[in-house]
Parts: C-alpha cells; sequence; structure tokens
C-alpha cells in the first residue's frame, strides 16, 4: 500500500521529528474508567498563498465568521461544511452523555433496588429466626417455672405433714402444779398418810384453765390450737405479716399450668385488606379481624370523632389499616364488573349463525304486511290502528332448510330509538320502501341509521301490485341519499315485491342468503350467554318479561344473569311461536323470563357465575345510575339556580304521567312529549313506567295535578277508585297519534291567547272647547272608517303616539252615541288625558283575542 492515496492526500501517521514536527504521549479516557495512552503528533500550521480573486465573494456570511481571520485557502463552503461537522459532532456527543448518564441511572437504581429486595429479605429472615427463637426460650422457661412451683408446692405439703406428724407424737410438758401433785402422791405412799384436803393454789389456778377452754368452747379464744402448725405458715416460713392465701396459689399454680400447655398470646397475622373508595369504620375493623373500639380509638388519636356507622374516605383508612399492621389492596367499586369477562372466541370454536334482519322503514309502507307474508302470519290486524308499536322478533325457516331471524321496528317518528337499536343488533337491513309513496322522511332516517350501523342492506320495493306503483322513481329517489341499487350500477341489491299478491318473495329470501353467505356470520355457542335486550315489559302473571337476541354463547334455563340495572335468573325461555324452549343459541330471539324487574331496552344481557355476583353488579349499577342522574339534574352553583328560576318564571308546564305496556313505547312517548311546546308552554313528563296504573300513580297526579295517560295498560281497582275519590283523569290509548294531538291540545290551551288590534277609523280634531265639569272636548270630523264608543283609541301628534286609552265620552249634538261613522262631526272627551290640540289625529281601534295552537 503506497503513502498516498487516490485523492493525493497524505495517510495518517506518526513520525518523530520530521518537517518540525513534535511528538508526544496522551492518556485517553474512555467509558466505564477505560484508558489508552495515544502517541500525538503536531506539526506546523501550513501556510497556503491565496489565489488572486479567489475571496472575492459577494458579501461574507455573518454565520461562518470574519473571512480574515479565518486560515488561509478555505472558502466559504468547506467553512460551512465544517461548522456543520462540528455541530453534528457535538451533538452526537450530547446525546452519547445523556444515554450514558441514563444508562449508569438505570444501573444506579436497579442496584438500589435490589440491595433494598435482599435487605429485606434478610432483615425477613433475621425477625423470624429471632421470634422462633424467643418463642423457643419463652417455652422452656415457662416449662420449667411450672416444673419449680410443682416442686415446691410438693415439698411445703411433705414438710407440713410432717410437722403435724412430729406435733402429735412429742409428750406434753409437765406444769408445776403437776409436779407438786405428783411429789404428795410419792409421800402419801411413802407416809401412807391420806392426802390433805385443802386445795392448793396451783390447783386453783388449773381448775381456772379448764373451766376457761370449756367456756371458750365455740372458737372465740384460740389458745388451744396455738401449737398446730399450718400449710401458710409452714410454706411462708413464719406467722408474722399478711400471707398469701390458698386461692391465690391455686390460681398461680392455674396460670403456669397453662402456660405450660403453650395458652400463650398468638403471633399477629398480616392480612391483605381490600380498600374500596369508601368504607364504613364496622366494615373496615370487619375486614382487618380487629376489635371496632380499637379502630376507633385509632381514628380519635387521629383527631377524628367517629362512630363505628360512620363513612371514612380512602386515604384515612389506608392510613388506619398500616398502623395496624396489614396491606393495603386498593379496588373501585367498578371492578364488581371486572367478572364479566368478554374474551376472544378461537376460530376452532365459531360456528356458523342464523342472520338477523332487521325490517326498517316509512310506517305504513308495508313493513309488518311483508314479514307476514314470509311467516305465512298475520301479525297486523293484531295492532293497534294497523301500525307496529312494539319491536317483533320472530325466526323463520326457508324452502331451502335456512333459518333467518328477524326483527320488526316502528315506522312512526316517536319510535326513533327503537329503529336505531333495531340497526344496532342486526347484521342485515331490510329498507321497505312504498312504491307509490316512495321516499319519506322515517325512510331516511332508516337510512342513516342502517349507515351509522355499518351494516349492509336490500331495498325492497314493496306495493308493486298497485297500478299507480313506480319503482324507477323510488330507485332515482334513493340516489338522493347515496343508496346505490344494482338496477343504477350500484352495491345495493334491491327487489320489487307485494306483501299482498305474494309478488318477489323468492327473490328477496334469496338476496337475503346470498348477502348472509357473503358476511361468513360465526358465533361460539359453548361459553357464557351475551344477548342484547330488544324490548322489554311487566306482564301482570308472568312478572317482568324482556326479549332478548342472544348475540354469543348459549342462554339455558338456570342461567344468572345481570342485564343493566337488573339481575334475575332464567326461570323460563319462551321463543317467538310461544313455545317453551330449555336453551336458546345465537341469533335466536326468546321471552325471558325470571327478572327481578324490567331492564331498559337496548340493555346488554351478561351471564355470570353466581347470584350473589349478579346483585353486586346491578346494585353498582343502580347506584352510579342514580349519581349520574342526580348530577346531571341538579345545579352546581347558586348562579344556576337563580338563572333557571328567572328563566322558567314564564314558562307554563303541563305536568302528565305515562304509563305503558312496554319499555320501548314508554321511551318513545317520553321523547315525543319532550318535543312538544315552545318558550311559553312544555309538557314535562312527572313519571314514565311499564305496568298497569296503580294508587301510587293516582296519588303522584293528584299532588301534582297532572292527568294520567296510559297506553296499551288499564288502572287497577284500587287506582280507579282512588282516581274517582281524587277527580284525577285518567285517559287510555292504544295508537300514539292520538295520545300526541291530545296532549297537543291540551298544552295549547296554556297558551295565553294573541291580541289581535283592528283600526276601525280615524278622526281629526278641527277645534278644542272648555266645558265646565267635563274638562276639554274635541270637537271632531271622522275622516275615515267608524268612531265607536268601546273602542280604544290613540291621540297621534305629527305621525307620533302621545296617548293611548279610551273614550270618556262620544257625543253628536249634545247627545251620547254609541258610533259616529265616516264624515259626521262629534265631540270626544279622553279618560284623564286634557293635552288635546287642533290638527291632532285620533286613531281608533278594536282588540280581539285569537287563540294559539303549537
Amino acid at each position: 500500500m503506497s503513502d498516498n492515496n487516490n485523492d493525493g492526500k497524505k495517510t495518517l501517521g506518526v513520525r518523530g521529528g520530521g518537517a518540525g514536527g513534535r511528538s508526544g504521549n496522551v492518556k485517553q479516557s474512555f467509558s466505564h474508567g477505560r484508558t489508552k495512552n495515544v502517541v500525538v503528533e503536531t506539526k506546523r500550521k501550513r501556510v497556503v498563498t491565496p489565489k488572486p480573486g479567489a475571496g472575492k465573494s459577494g458579501g461574507a456570511n455573518p454565520k461562518l465568521g470574519d473571512p480574515s481571520k479565518r486560515p488561509a485557502g478555505i472558502s466559504d463552503a468547506e467553512m460551512e461544511r465544517r461548522l456543520k461537522a462540528l455541530q453534528a459532532a457535538k451533538a452526537r456527543e450530547a446525546e452519547d452523555q445523556k444515554a450514558r448518564e441514563d444508562e449508569e441511572k438505570r444501573r444506579a437504581e436497579e442496584r438500589e433496588r435490589r440491595r433494598a429486595e435482599i435487605e429485606a429479605k434478610e432483615r425477613e429472615e433475621r425477625e423470624r429466626e429471632e421470634a422462633a427463637k424467643r418463642k423457643a426460650e419463652e417455652e422452656e422457661r415457662e416449662r420449667k417455672e411450672a416444673e419449680e412451683a410443682k416442686k415446691a408446692a410438693e415439698k411445703a405439703a411433705a414438710d407440713a405433714k410432717k410437722a403435724a406428724a412430729a406435733k402429735r407424737n412429742a409428750p406434753a410438758p409437765a406444769t408445776p402444779a403437776d409436779a407438786q401433785a405428783a411429789g404428795q402422791s410419792a409421800d402419801n405412799r411413802r407416809g401412807g398418810g391420806a392426802p390433805k384436803p385443802a386445795a392448793t393454789p396451783s390447783r386453783k389456778k388449773e381448775g381456772g384453765r379448764e373451766d376457761d377452754n370449756r367456756r371458750n368452747k365455740g372458737g372465740r379464744n384460740d389458745g388451744r390450737r396455738s401449737g398446730k402448725l399450718t400449710l401458710n405458715q409452714a410454706l411462708s416460713g413464719g406467722e408474722g405479716g399478711r400471707q398469701k392465701s390458698l386461692a391465690s396459689m391455686k390460681r398461680k399454680q392455674e396460670r403456669m399450668r397453662q402456660k405450660a400447655m403453650g395458652n400463650q398470646e398468638r403471633e399477629k397475622i398480616v392480612r391483605d385488606v381490600q380498600l374500596p373508595e369508601a368504607i364504613v369504620v364496622s366494615e373496615l375493623a370487619n375486614r382487618m379481624a380487629e376489635r371496632v373500639a380499637d379502630v376507633v380509638k385509632e381514628l380519635m388519636k387521629m383527631g377524628m370523632m367517629v362512630t363505628q356507622n360512620q363513612t371514612i374516605d380512602a386515604d384515612t383508612a389506608e392510613l388506619i389499616i398500616e398502623e395496624f399492621g396489614h396491606k393495603v389492596v386498593r379496588v373501585s367499586d367498578a371492578d364488581v364488573e371486572d367478572v364479566i369477562t368478554s374474551f376472544e372466541d378461537k376460530d376452532d370454536d365459531l360456528q356458523s349463525r342464523p342472520p338477523v334482519i332487521t325490517i326498517m322503514g316509512h310506517v305504513d309502507h308495508g313493513k309488518t304486511s311483508l314479514l307476514d307474508a314470509i311467516r305465512n302470519a298475520n301479525v297486523t290486524s293484531g295492532e293497534a290502528g294497523g301500525i307496529t308499536q312494539h319491536i317483533g322478533a320472530y325466526q323463520v325457516t326457508t324452502d331451502n332448510g335456512a333459518v333467518l331471524s328477524f326483527l320488526d321496528t316502528p315506522g312512526h317518528a316517536a319510535f326513533t330509538s327503537m329503529r336505531s337499536r333495531g340497526a344496532q343488533v342486526t347484521d342485515i337491513v331490510v329498507l321497505v320502501v312504498a312504491a307509490d309513496d316512495s321516499v319519506m322522511p322515517q325512510t331516511i332516517e332508516a337510512i342513516n341509521h342502517a349507515k351509522a350501523a355499518g351494516v349492509p342492506m336490500i331495498v325492497a320495493i314493496n306495493k308493486c301490485d298497485k297500478p299507480e306503483a313506480d319503482a324507477m322513481k323510488v330507485r332515482t329517489e334513493l340516489l338522493q341519499h347515496e343508496v346505490v341499487v344494482e338496477a343504477m350500477s350500484g352495491e345495493v341489491q334491491d327487489v320489487e315485491v307485494s306483501a299482498k299478491t305474494g309478488l318477489g318473495l323468492e327473490q328477496l329470501l334469496d338476496a337475503i342468503a346470498l348477502q348472509a353467505e357473503i358476511l361468513e356470520l360465526k358465533a361460539n355457542p359453548d361459553r357464557a350467554a351475551e344477548g342484547a335486550v330488544i324490548e322489554a315489559k311487566l306482564d301482570v302473571g308472568r312478572g317482568p318479561v324482556a326479549t332478548v337476541l342472544v348475540q354469543k354463547g348459549t342462554l339455558k334455563r338456570g342461567d344468572i344473569f345481570v342485564v343493566g340495572e337488573q339481575w334475575g335468573k332464567v326461570r323460563a325461555l319462551i321463543n317467538d311461536k310461544g313455545d317453551r324452549v330449555n336453551e336458546a343459541g345465537p341469533s335466536v330471539p326468546v321471552e325471558v323470563l325470571g327478572l327481578n324487574g324490567t331492564p331498559e331496552a337496548g340493555d346488554v344481557l351478561n351471564v355470570v357465575e353466581t347470584e350473589a355476583q349478579a346483585r353486586e353488579i346491578a346494585e353498582y349499577r343502580e347506584s352510579a345510575a342514580k349519581e349520574k342522574r342526580a348530577a346531571a339534574g341538579a345545579a352546581t352553583t347558586l348562579e344556576q339556580l337563580m338563572a333557571k328560576a328567572k328563566a322558567d318564571e314564564n314558562v307554563s308546564e303541563l305536568p302528565i304521567l305515562v304509563k305503558a305496556d312496554v319499555q320501548g313505547s314508554a321511551e318513545a312517548i317520553v321523547q315525543a312529549m319532550e318535543k312538544i311546546g315552545n318558550d311559553e308552554v312544555r309538557v314535562r313528563v312527572l313519571h314514565s313506567g311499564v305496568g298497569a296504573i296503580t294508587e301510587t300513580d293516582i296519588g303522584l297526579a293528584e299532588a301534582s295535578g297532572a292527568p294520567v295517560f296510559g297506553f296499551n295498560v288499564r288502572a287497577n281497582a284500587p287506582a280507579r277508585n282512588s282516581a274517582n275519590q281524587k277527580g284525577v283523569e285518567i285517559r287510555y290509548y292504544s295508537v300514539i297519534y292520538d295520545l300526541v294531538d291530545d296532549v297537543k291540545a291540551a298544552a295549547s290551551g296554556l297558551l295565553s291567547a294573541e291580541i289581535r288590534e283592528n283600526f276601525i277609523g280615524y278622526a281629526e280634531i278641527k277645534e278644542v272647547f272648555k266645558v265646565t265639569g267635563v274638562g276639554k272636548v274635541a270637537g271632531c270630523l271622522v275622516t275615515e272608517g267608524v268612531a265607536r264608543r268601546s273602542a280604544g283609541v290613540r291621540l297621534l301628534r305629527d305621525n307620533v303616539v302621545i296617548h293611548e286609552g279610551t273614550l270618556k265620552t262620544l257625543k253628536r249634538f249634545k247627545d251620547e252615541v254609541k258610533e259616529v261613522i265616516s264624515g259626521q262631526e262629534c265631540g270626544m272627551a279622553f279618560e284623564n288625558y286634557d293635552d288635546i290640540r287642533p290638527q291632532d289625529v285620533i286613531e281608533i281601534f278594536e282588540r280581539e283575542e285569537v287563540e294559539r295552537t303549537l
């Protein structure tokens, strides 16, 4: 390899003393404490003479510095390139330094954490060993004490027995009297004389002691027992001072015996205490397994005077738990819903399921009739007014053996939310459009619901048997709403049908089957059931009943479930034909019996394992909904309350109570009532519910002065009697049109009547006269219309109204008259007004009240 590269530049090298250079050693430092000795060479600066005109460029760049101070022969481009390289090197160096610092910091934290863990483990092990050692020493000491106490007691008892035996066997000491008597008897035996008759003083003394002993036989004198040794005296070793009783000795021995048997104080158990956002003091003590009094005492030490039934926050409870030596496990109230597991089904577990088809469209376009023709049933005749007011759910088996689940939704404007729910749970939407009526408002709404739900649509052009039917008009108008059918080169299938003659029904079923095949609908039947509530009602004989469309899993009899704010156990399952079934798989609509209350339409049904879980979830949802409603209805500040009261000051309200047969109808009626009214009048629904009208509803209606509207329900006997006594009006309806119209009419009656003015004449003042007792009277000429005594008048001066009032008098030739026609002269005087001048104009008008409607 040569010394020169292709560019003509010499390669880097280290040569000592060459070309005036200096060499030396430098120690180079790297990260992690590594160093390296490097030989460096310092060379002199190379002086290059610039070429003539080389630096004469147009103006120096201020970023590149003064060219005169720059090394010779370096251009602006070269300088700029060097600056960029320098900046990039500095940036890289800063990043490397930061990375090194972060790495060092992370490693230090890791070392600190490991050290803390090792120390904690060692400390726990040491404490455990010390505790075991202390426990063994305590047991050994207690055992030795028990043995010593037992030996002492046995020794004391043996000593006491020995002392008593020695006392019984010892001879009694001789008294002086006895010695004298013995001496006398000996003298008598030696001398043979009789004893002296006189008694000696010692004998008298002895006789006196015997008499005293006999007198003190009842125990008042212990002189005769003073020589015996008691157990206390033997144990204490003396007779002086207060001694322990035998009962005290027995208690001590019992304590020592219990200690020897191991009944000492137990080691404290550390518990994991689950802590919600708020907890009652007694419940906290229960979870810690501590006495309530101890917990209350700790709270009082912290300055909180609480009782066991009061609630404390989570932070305070956490301090108490740590004070007692337990561990805190924070939980949220919403954690109760964690038992409802939502897991993804494996592809191997999925099986084909029937499609769910929703029939949607405008009212009276033949949705239910078309479904009747498919089902070969007659449902429309059973609906009030021939319109569907509930969501109907049916299953149909085609000639090919395919099973289809149909949902029939109402078409009236009030049932918007019902149609929305139908679109959310469906797979395919069949949009029914009448060929003679074309696209209508609820048709557009159904299109929007289907688009929002993201489900495919099939257009069924109905009533094609009518002479005025125009299918092409329907297809053309659908283009305005971005629905392009196949006949117009689009992707949406369209079928011309007639529910009356059965035309095109086979083609419609084929189109549905084709669409379902494209969707490849599958579900896992072998899992906990999940479904949507299509409709809910309160049945008199069966209680709360919910129509549920099962979406996942299989719902079986006996399953425990939670649905919205309600829960229950499946008591019975009834299919669309009214037959009881034991289970319902995916895409099967069934009526579910066994709920504890009526759920909301649209709620999701989930099967859980235990009743306790279902009840806990339902209670949590109910409390959360109650708090949400309270928060939504409450004004947060005093200013908001005053503003609301001021806004409602001039608004008249029509309070009503609504009871319906199913939840969806009640919801639809309430939504329709909210749309009635304006800035002056509005309808307020005090209460809406499902089921018969009860006495409680009548009491609420009487208190608020409201009528009760029953939709497909009736009042029970106590409610009817109460309504008759209290004068509460009950109205029954079976068609929602009639109910809405009647409420509109009633609300219109609260509107203040409109005052309309009709101008009937003008009069010009020619002269002003002063009349005694009357004041100023204007001599007028009626220039237009009629001047009436009962009419209102305005005084105009230069076309400006300066007074408005009534006439005090209207005369013609000194006679009081009721009216004066155009072209005649008359005299007028105003009520409580005298500022009238010639050339003023009097405007005469009448007011009439016009009733207003909403």
